[in-house]
């Protein structure tokens, strides 16, 4: 798969082994990051080890915040300039919070959709001028199981997921007739930073109530990302691919 990726939130999590799944395969992978600028680094850096290219070949780590539009033309200009045109997006970039919903300030909602929502909004926005230019791309949206059903005191959370949902399926019946497939993946618990918070207790409870007895790991999400951007995938679109060993069924 020789294309150009460009992943964001890829300093860690799901986004790193999404980043490392690429770029094993051959594809120029641009790093998106906000706040983890070593991690990106180091990511960059061992890839490019384990593939024998110099520094900036075929990986790009590469600062936004993408929930600023600014930054975003930015990130795109500075990609476009190294490897040209996005091939295939995946809007990954996340933040997550539990709280009480009447705790919730007006911060914590904005910020919640400003990353997840407004951030897919900016980079699919400026993907799709070379995509439908080219007549062909894919766009990959990370959304979550609990963007399917909710979640108990990640209502926030839970709501900006499930947008991203909405986005997707609307988009892709846009944007279709110009060659480009929009899916989404709906990750379930997954062995992630973020869910290191949750107690041993909680993810036992997790692991319980789903079918097949486990968490996730990054790999199973990197996996159905990389299926969904590959040519494989050309008549699938619009559609919402649950990894939740069984939990959300439908």
């Amino acid at each position: 798969m020789e294309k150009t990726v460009l992943v964001t939130g890829a300093s860690r999590g799901i986004g790193s082994e999404i980043a490392r799944r690429f770029a094993l395969e051959g594809c120029r992978v641009a790093l998106n990051y906000h706040t983890s600028k070593k991690q990106a680094e180091e990511l960059a850096a061992a890839l490019e080890e384990c593939l024998g290219v110099s520094a900036g070949e075929r990986i790009l780590p590469i600062h936004a915040d993408v929930s600023d539009r600014k930054q975003v033309e930015q990130m795109f200009a500075q990609i476009q300039g190294r490897f040209g045109d996005v091939d295939v997006l995946v809007n990954n970039a996340g933040i997550a919070q539990q709280k009480l919903f009447t705790d919730l300030t007006e911060d914590d909602w904005r910020r919640m959709f400003a990353v997840h929502v407004d951030g897919a909004f900016h980079c699919s926005q400026c993907a799709l001028r070379g995509m439908i230019h080219r007549h062909r791309g894919k766009i990959i949206n990370v959304s979550s199981m609990w963007g399917q059903i909710g979640g108990s005191c990640e209502v926030h959370y839970s709501a900006a997921k499930a947008a991203l949902i909405g986005l997707t399926r609307a988009l892709a019946k846009e944007v279709g007739p110009s060659g480009i497939q929009v899916n989404c993946v709906a990750p379930g618990v997954i062995d992630t930073e973020m869910n290191c918070a949750l107690s041993p207790e909680t993810l036992e409870q997790l692991c319980e109530e789903t079918p097949l007895g486990v968490v996730g790991t990054c790999r199973d999400i990197a996996e159905a990302v990389f299926f969904l951007a590959d040519s494989r995938s050309d008549f699938i679109t619009g559609q919402v691919l649950g990894v939740n060993g069984g939990m959300v069924i439908g």
